[in-house]
């Protein structure tokens, strides 16, 4: 039936994500959202003054056409796909659910680096680490590329699996893609740099209001994963109500500080990004020292909180259509 669709997608999507991942062969929607995006700076910013409101207001502008194009591109596909043949549409939907989780990518993204660390070599570590961090990692030793790991697997597990996850129950896969294109925008203009303070704040603005309740989910149903893992979940709880708001970001605090007290470790912290050091606060208590299987910790409370996470939010959909759309 139509109301339970993106159920059934949802969950198939998830298990293929976490069989296969993304292969590197497969051309990928987000590379296409971010050509999209460089395409509508360049237009952008010749077309409105350089100044201050001027940059704002391209980036206002940026944002709509993006995220309009990104959500109503796949909603015509799918209609014109159901058109021809419902389980077209279907096959259609479970591939791109698939390709809008990255459960496994950022697990195998994350143990790349704590193989090299296991290895031992520090400049292979920090190489794999700068493909999944914004920061600056040529000086970083092993606890801090440790750290670093951690810390954005637990973000990422928002941001890459239940966020997703969360507005494709809401809408289907156009809800999707309406979510990954606005976390692709604040990836890639959202910064607080020069060149991006004020063109990219529109972007930034709306990732924050997209992710407001799914960072809440993720920290939340982290700490019960903990449980489960085999962690601290009850020092997971008590850091998460504790150290949530120790963030820039209004979200990336949750699952961050969920996974430090799970991990009885102290996150977070001053971070260098273009060569500038940032003062950040930390999150969670240093009850023990970080080390190189923290990583693999992290990696598995990703999984369990992404596999719970599903259990949770199909479960609540299921049931809203039992009790109250029959």
């Amino acid at each position: 039936t139509g109301m339970m669709e993106p159920v059934y997608v949802v969950l198939l999507g998830f298990l293929i994500d976490l069989a296969l991942g993304d292969p590197s062969w497969m051309p990928h929607p987000v590379v296409y959202i971010g050509k999209l995006i460089s395409l509508c700076e360049k237009y952008l910013r010749k077309a409105f003054p350089k100044t201050e409101k001027g940059e704002f207001t391209a980036g206002i502008f940026l944002t709509i056409i993006v995220i309009g194009i990104a959500t109503i591109l796949p909603y015509c596909i799918l209609l014109w796909a159901d058109y021809i043949n419902p389980w077209l549409k279907y096959m259609l939907e479970v591939f791109w659910c698939w390709q809008i989780f990255a459960a496994k990518s950022l697990g195998q993204a994350a143990k790349k680096v704590g193989d090299e660390i296991g290895r031992n070599d520090i400049q292979g570590a920090r190489k794999y680490l700068s493909y999944i961090v914004g920061r600056d990692t040529q000086d970083l030793d092993f606890k801090q590329i440790v750290k670093a790991v951690c810390e954005t697997v637990a973000e990422n597990t928002s941001d890459g699996i239940i966020a997703p996850m969360f507005y494709l129950l809401i809408g289907g896969v156009p809800m999707g893609f309406f979510y990954k294109a606005g976390n692709t925008l604040d990836s890639m203009v959202g910064y607080k740099s020069e060149r991006y303070i004020n063109f990219g704040k529109a972007s930034a603005i709306f990732d924050d209001i997209l992710n407001f309740i799914p960072a809440r989910i993720t920290g939340f149903v982290m700490c019960m994963a903990a449980f489960i893992c085999g962690l601290d979940g009850k020092n997971a709880f008590r850091i998460f109500f504790r150290d949530r708001k120790n963030h820039v970001s209004p979200n990336a605090g949750n699952p961050e500080s969920a996974c430090a007290g799970a991990l009885r470790v102290q996150l977070l912290g001053d971070a260098s990004y273009f060569g500038e050091i940032y003062k950040k606060k930390t999150v969670g208590d240093p009850l023990k020292e970080i080390e190189g299987s923290d990583i693999k910790k992290t990696n598995i409370l990703m999984y369990v909180t992404a596999i719970l996470s599903l259990i949770l939010t199909t479960g609540v959909r299921t049931l809203i259509f039992i009790y109250i759309v029959r």
